[in-house]
């Protein structure tokens, strides 16, 4: 019998890690089939990405485990100067949407849940679970609802610190209070993320900062060298530039959220739209061009303006539709203004006064690129009429 490869190789894979009830790695191994048959069987890879972002995670809570269930709350810790919070507290539910992640994203996100559903795994063999892991990426992108939605599937709460309330106007207390925040949450598993932490981590090179942020900075990474593989400490920040490179050695994991790519801007549309898709679904390839080098807190944002609007009847979806792209098209080099106008002129049934009045583009220039297009016929009948 000769050896079995390509897509029957995948296949038995696929089997045996379900009849292994390996969940997590089925999802994994998935994911990279789409990957791989994206371009020589993008039907095939299309209808296995639908089923893995219809399909929620699902995974055991691992941390739970040495939690004693009977465990009152403990108080959250506060400054004694101002009384307030420092942490933020979000205890999501196993079944919380997944964020959108691209490939990348979900198999590192995918292997860091694993590692915590194996940890007696990796004891005999070692070896300790991720501990602490830093994300980057601009803002929008996702970087705190990923921490929430990977609290949910370790079952275990995610704290965030509250960088406005450690930071103490008494000389000597912000270092205090971000202590008392680490402890707090070394306490018990949970996950804890240092939001922003640039605004506190920053180079200790830096002469225009005082000393009390150098400070800070130190106690930080004593932390981060020490903590417990009981817990997991995230990090997110906006300005990689501004950190001290000291931080970045400490951290086990470096995982970077990128602008998203065409195809997760299409995913985000049709989450955003959610029931107003059937209205809006004629509009899709636009609009995903439109949001290129857009975040997805971004594309939300926009997409809820619309769907308000036509709720209240404001506005139709079409003149929504123009509006957003003639605002957009004014952000774009000549080139990306043309393309535009192209997928205006082969996607839309607009003329093409009407898409050179929306991009800027002249009509000339327009008929040119659509020599080939599909609405260079009706537009010579009209010429002729």
């Amino acid at each position: 019998m000769g050896e079995i490869t390509g897509l029957k190789a995948d296949l038995v894979q696929i089997v045996r890690l379900a009849l292994a009830e390996q969940t997590e790695d089925v999802r994994l191994f998935a994911a990279r089939l789409v990957r791989k048959y994206r371009g020589t069987e993008p039907e095939l890879a299309e209808q296995v990405d639908l089923y893995l972002r219809a399909k929620p995670h699902r995974t055991g809570a691992p941390l739970r485990k040495t939690v004693a269930p009977s465990l009152p709350d403990q108080a959250l810790p506060v400054d004694d100067e101002s009384r307030l919070s420092l942490l933020k507290v979000f205890k999501d539910p196993s079944d919380r949407e997944t964020p959108l992640l691209s490939t990348e994203l979900e198999e590192a996100l995918g292997q860091l849940i694993q590692e915590r559903k194996q940890v007696s795994r990796l004891t005999s063999l070692g070896l300790t679970p991720t501990r602490s892991a830093i994300f980057v990426g601009q803002p929008g992108v996702g970087k705190t609802l990923t921490a929430r939605w990977l609290a949910a599937q370790l079952g275990v709460p995610l704290y965030v610190l509250d960088l406005t309330a450690v930071m103490s106007s008494l000389l000597g207390r912000s270092g205090s209070n971000l202590r008392a925040a680490l402890d707090f949450a070394k306490r018990s598993p949970c996950v804890l993320l240092l939001d922003e932490i640039d605004s506190i981590a920053k180079r200790r090179s830096d002469d225009a900062d005082i000393g009390e942020l150098k400070r800070l900075v130190t106690v930080i990474l004593q932390e981060v060298d020490e903590w417990p593989a009981t817990g997991l400490l995230l990090a997110a920040t906006n300005h990689p530039e501004l950190i001290d490179p000291a931080l970045w050695r400490r951290f086990d994991l470096v995982i970077e959220f990128k602008i998203p790519e065409p195809a997760a801007i299409k995913d985000a549309i049709k989450r955003f739209l959610g029931p107003d898709f059937a209205l809006f679904g004629r509009w899709i390839e636009i609009l995903a061009f439109a949001f290129r080098g857009q975040s997805f807190s971004d594309i939300e944002r926009e997409i809820q303006r619309f769907r308000r609007a036509v709720a209240l009847g404001t506005a139709s979806d079409e003149d929504l539709i123009e509006d957003f792209i003639k605002a957009r098209a004014l952000s774009l080099e000549r080139q990306g203004r043309i393309d535009m106008a192209v997928l205006l002129a082969k996607q839309t049934r607009l003329s093409q006064h009407s898409i050179s009045d929306i991009t800027g583009v002249s009509r000339d220039t327009i008929r040119k690129y659509t020599t080939d297009g599909p609405t260079v016929v009706p537009q010579k009948r009209r010429r002729k009429a």
